[in-house]
């Protein structure tokens, strides 16, 4: 059966950018070519899962990646975002001469809309919080001269310092699983890292009830409204071979454009050792990705991948509740370590929850 139109299109425009970003040799309309040549290597450089197939956000990505700084004008549309890879660069390069978009999350946002105008006013152009021929000029201007070094990191850390290692302030969103398999096991753990934290004072919210299962966008639009100081987000893995297994964490990187959430690489690392230093999980390491509930949601983000269910060995760990206790302890120790400062911390697998309650209530 040949292609639909739409279908078409989209073979269309996977090959045609995919083509000119160098990850096809010519462009071809043979989806087993695209498949086999340039599909899998440009997932595996967006920090995508690497599937081989034109799944939703790879065609995102896809549209993201056909615009370059300059292709067109730049700015915020509420209710419609302008996205892409210009968008990304514009991002960098305000953050690197010291303005204050947020993160780099190829979103022209209100945030980046007020960096621009913040830089508008620097270099006296229009100040319209549009990105237009004026403005562009004035980055590559400058960006030769300027160097503002690491403002994100440093801001990063200040936030975090500002709130104080003190768990009673904090706000944390728990997003566990919807998918069938798995659904019950991470929501279990969910609400049992839930009580720990509000024994401690914090604030939580869980993405999900038994009852109700929203959107992957409306997860990150709930954790963006909620103000959260952290999000994790609860999975499992499943492989062909049943000798994959172990524990992985997830935080927002993109290597392309040289960006990475600063908290959420260390809450990741923090978590990734906690539960393998108290556990027999494989140490599968953490991998920066750009997933839009990583990418998308302006807390530090995480997500752990508890094991694999097409493992025997990996289900018969996460069917058992002590288990299931010792990897919430752990992810309480994680969160304690990210908020206490260097000269404060503890070895990996040594801080016990009890140590979390002098450390984390605010004292009256």
């Amino acid at each position: 059966m040949s292609p639909s139109g739409e279908e078409t299109n989209v073979i269309s425009l996977v090959t045609n950018t995919l083509t000119r970003l160098g990850f096809l040799k010519t462009a071809s309309t043979n989806l087993g070519a695209i498949e086999a040549d340039g599909l899998r290597a440009f997932q595996q450089e967006r920090g995508l899962i690497v599937s081989g197939k034109i799944d939703e956000p790879t065609i995102r990505a896809i549209d993201e990646a056909r615009w370059k700084l300059g292709d067109r004008i730049l700015s915020f549309v509420p209710g419609k975002s302008i996205r892409g890879d210009d968008v990304a660069s514009l991002q960098s390069r305000l953050i690197e001469m010291g303005f204050d978009c947020g993160r780099v999350d190829a979103v022209f946002g209100p945030r980046t809309e007020g960096a621009v105008k913040e830089f508008q006013k620097s270099v006296g152009v229009k100040v319209d919080g549009v990105c237009g021929p004026a403005t562009i000029m004035s980055l590559m201007r400058l960006l030769k001269t300027v160097s503002g070094g690491a403002p994100t990191l440093l801001r990063d850390n200040a936030n975090r310092a500002i709130r104080g290692p003190a768990l009673a302030n904090k706000i944390i969103v728990l997003d566990p699983s919807s998918l069938p398999e798995d659904r019950d096991i991470t929501f279990d753990i969910a609400q049992r890292l839930e009580g720990r934290l509000i024994a401690l004072g914090v604030t939580v919210f869980i993405s999900r009830s038994k009852a109700k299962d929203p959107s992957e966008s409306e997860r990150i639009k709930l954790a963006n409204e909620s103000g959260a100081d952290l999000v994790i987000s609860f999975h499992t893995d499943n492989y062909k071979n049943d000798l994959a297994h172990g524990l992985a964490t997830y935080y927002y990187g993109n290597d392309l454009h040289g960006v990475h959430s600063v908290v959420g690489e260390r809450f990741a690392a923090l978590v990734q050792r906690e539960i393998t230093a108290r556990t027999d999980l494989l140490n599968c390491r953490t991998h920066a990705k750009s997933w839009d509930l990583l990418r998308l949601t302006k807390a530090p983000t995480v997500r752990i991948d508890l094991g694999y269910l097409s493992n025997p060995g990996d289900v018969k760990r996460l069917a058992d509740l002590a288990f299931r206790e010792t990897v919430v302890e752990s992810i309480m120790v994680a969160i304690q370590r990210l908020y206490l400062s260097a000269e404060n911390d503890a070895k990996t697998g040594t801080l016990k929850i009890s140590d979390l309650r002098k450390a984390g209530l605010r004292k009256n």
